[in-house]
């Protein structure tokens, strides 16, 4: 056991030297997030070898800061506060109107493009790293949906800018909806595995579709509306003062997600949709921005801290056990799958091919998966084996797209603007 004091003299104390990397960590994370504009990268990836290299110095002091599969529920949690302050955000971001039209291609993305890439992964899991069907649909699932923060080059700017070129609305759009709209694939994957047959599907049907989607949104759209409604009379009374501005998003977000995951409902979906809610009352209100922007500091924080502790899980053992097959996962999903499945999906409509080719690229993966690989692990359904493939097959998925991504995002991003000005 780590004890922070001992009698006598004593040193390098690992407790001592964990806050040391802690606070280096932090100094890092204001720096990279202050300078991220400035370079061609983003402070993901920072954040991603600044925990290997904690992982190292962590090993030669016989400490490990997360053991995923012993300590699956605290990955869970940590993932899970990181996701629903991040739905929120992107929520309060998009300030275009709820109509087909304007959200036909983040409608397309969510209907066809997620489907497909569940059931591609899931068939070359199978095939190609020989899991059982569950376990495929599962990493299916688990690798569906996209990040609205590790690559921030391509989402929309903050409430009250324009919401950009049409694949950064889309992206961020789909980011924000995709996280819960993962989870029935979740469940689907963990009935087959557990019980088989299909005796379940009913109660897959009316309980992890139909119910938890429509509640889900329902709840967050009538959560976000009322908090908007008394926080902004708070303000007006001066019960809040304006420098509490942005703890407003992370009280109204917890109310909203927990509410709705007590009622058996999808809470990902509740906190995006009470963050558009939110984002619609009073939408000129001085308030917004000071709220985007307090929501916005904690998002970034508590991404990069989880990317950080993922960070220092990595071990050259488990950088392994993928195998080959799971390691040529990554450049079929991020190279072939999405892609060419948006680019399907866009070709008969007038999207241009270059936006369309945009988004194929900026399926950025991101941490709701490793809430999703948490969930696996800890529902039991899963062999030893099939858990251990998983989570670092999602690890190198996730940990190759936030450098990749990473590193194109900004230029990406420049010549796309600079085409759609012409």
């Amino acid at each position: 056991m780590l004890i922070a004091a001992e009698r006598g003299f004593s040193f390098a104390d690992p407790v001592a030297v964990v806050i040391v990397l802690a606070g280096l960590a932090l100094l890092a994370a204001v720096v990279a997030l202050t300078r991220e504009s400035d370079h061609s990268f983003t402070s993901a990836i920072v954040y991603l070898v600044l925990g290997a290299v904690v992982a190292m110095v962590l090993k030669l002091l016989g400490v490990q800061l997360l053991d995923p599969f012993e300590d699956e529920a605290v990955l869970e949690h940590l993932a899970e506060f990181a996701v629903i302050v991040a739905l929120f955000t992107a929520g309060l971001k998009i300030d275009r109107s709820l109509t087909w039209r304007q959200w036909r291609t983040p409608t397309l993305l969510l209907a066809v493009v997620m489907p497909v890439t569940i059931a591609a992964v899931a068939l070359f899991a199978s095939a190609a790293m020989g899991l059982s069907l569950g376990a495929a649909i599962l990493l299916g699932a688990i690798l569906a949906p996209t990040d609205p923060v590790l690559a921030s080059d391509v989402q929309v700017g903050p409430p009250g800018e324009d919401d950009g070129p049409e694949p950064h609305f889309a992206l961020t759009a789909e980011a924000g909806l995709n996280d819960g709209l993962a989870f029935p694939f979740v469940f689907l994957g963990l009935f087959v595995a557990a019980e088989g047959g299909t005796d379940w599907l009913g109660t897959w049907v009316l309980a992890d579709l139909v119910y938890a989607i429509g509640v889900g949104v329902l709840l967050g759209v009538a959560g976000g509306r009322l908090l908007a409604i008394v926080t902004l009379e708070l303000r007006a009374r001066d019960h809040i003062a304006p420098r509490f501005d942005g703890w407003l998003a992370i009280a109204a977000v917890l109310v909203v997600y927990g509410t709705t995951e007590i009622v058996g409902a999808y809470g990902f979906l509740a906190a995006f949709a009470a963050g558009l809610a939110f984002r619609r009352w009073e939408r000129d209100h001085e308030s917004h921005a000071r709220i985007h922007d307090g929501a916005q500091t904690v998002e970034h924080v508590s991404e990069l801290t989880l990317v950080l502790v993922l960070g220092s899980t990595v071990t050259l053992a488990g950088l392994t056990q993928p195998g080959l097959a799971g390691w040529l996962l990554v450049p079929v999903l991020l190279l072939v799958i999405r892609p060419l499945a948006c680019v399907l999906t866009f070709a008969p409509t007038r999207l241009p091919a270059r936006e369309a080719a945009f988004m194929g690229w900026f399926g950025v993966r991101g941490i709701g998966s490793f809430y999703y690989v948490a969930v696996a692990i800890g529902s039991g359904v899963l062999t030893a084996d099939e858990q251990t493939v998983i989570y670092w097959t999602v690890f190198a998925c996730v940990g190759s797209s936030i450098v990749v991504h990473g590193l194109t995002s900004t230029r990406f991003t420049s010549r796309l603007v600079q085409e759609a000005a012409r």
